[in-house]
């Protein structure tokens, strides 16, 4: 099922779609080529809105679906000015992810670039942005059971790539106000058909003989199926249009509300492609210890590629991750539509 799918078949889809196309005319992506970006382009142009979106790379199919896209750095505060001229919402998606890397190579296009995303909105007076943020914001390397979001953001980062967004997101929902409304969305663990990240990087360390379950107990985590993801945010877009919206300069974290373990997720991935289930596991100290050593490895040698483990995949591996999303059900409407069931059986025939 793709994302057109899911609107079609999906009324609660085709409501807040509805209702969104009559509030904007023209809106902006950042980050259009990326898994959640295509996504969200998709479901725009199913409500017929004029979308432009922005991308480091040419993404000839999404200008084959009419998607007006424009290359550029984020980075670059002319070129994404030149770009949203005449849209009136932003959805702010781009961000440089990952576990490991230079510290300028996260905080320029992700902290500097939602400044620059903030300042050119105040330029053009576009009146409304919604930030993509994620759940590592508040992740300090511990447990986290059904928290919501009074959870602050973590003290410590294990990673740049955490500490950067939340640096972004405390930034993007202190400029709302009555001329700029911001809204920031937190998806955990997005995947489905065609996702570059979790997906492929399971099956290819499965087949490579390297996937281990880290800890000797299983802990739970909270996923995303792609369209729920999407949904999310058009709801987030819809509410933060109303006249008086309640959802500005807030956060929201949002799931399938479907909290699993890791081992769980990771055979159903396996599953799908016809593989054995993991079994195997390495004591979470271990793992942490080794991570910390290849760290400081690759930090030694120069290496740019990412280490097959680091300190933030092992405490993310052995600890639980899962959200109260009660505030995104009473704020935007927020239901998962897909359930991680039937995204299995979804992703199983892309396969």
């Amino acid at each position: 099922m793709s994302i057109e799918n899911t609107i079609k078949q999906n009324e609660a889809f085709q409501f807040a779609l509805k209702n969104l196309s009559q509030k904007v005319t023209h809106v902006f992506v950042t980050g259009a080529g990326g898994f959640l970006g295509q996504a969200i382009c998709k479901s725009l142009l199913n409500a017929n809105i004029k979308v432009t979106g922005f991308a480091r790379s040419a993404y000839p199919s999404l200008d084959a679906l009419g998607v007006t896209m424009i290359q550029g750095d984020i980075a670059n505060k002319e070129e994404i000015k030149l770009a949203m001229q005449g849209c009136d919402l932003v959805f702010h998606v781009a961000s440089k992810a990952g576990v490991w890397g230079a510290k300028a190579d996260y905080f320029e296009p992700n902290v500097a670039g939602a400044k620059n995303i903030l300042d050119v909105c105040r330029d053009l007076n576009i009146k409304h942005l919604v930030y993509t943020s994620t759940p590592s914001v508040t992740f300090s390397g511990v447990d986290e059971n059904g928290i919501d979001e009074s959870q602050p953001y973590a003290k410590q980062y294990l990673n740049y790539y955490g500490e950067s967004k939340a640096i972004a997101e405390d930034m993007v929902l202190k400029s709302n106000n009555e001329n700029l409304k911001t809204i920031a969305i937190r998806p955990h663990l997005i995947w489905g058909p065609n996702d570059p990240h979790l997906v492929p990087r399971v099956l290819s360390r499965a087949k490579a003989g390297k996937l281990k379950l880290i800890g000797k107990e299983d802990k739970l985590v909270d996923t995303i199926y792609i369209d729920n993801a999407a949904y999310a945010h058009i709801l987030a877009a819809d509410a933060l249009m109303q006249p008086k919206p309640i959802c500005g300069g807030k956060a929201y974290f949002v799931s399938n509300d479907q909290p699993i373990t890791m081992a769980q997720m990771l055979n159903k991935i396996l599953t799908c492609a016809n593989l054995p289930p993991v079994n195997k596991r390495v004591p979470s100290l271990a793992a942490y210890i080794f991570g910390s050593i290849l760290e400081r490895v690759y930090l030694m040698l120069g290496r740019k590629q990412e280490p097959i483990l680091t300190k933030f995949v092992a405490r993310q591996l052995s600890t639980s991750h899962y959200f109260n999303i009660d505030a995104a059900k009473r704020d935007l409407g927020y239901q998962p539509l897909v359930s991680i069931s039937q995204g299995m059986t979804i992703l199983k025939k892309s396969l």
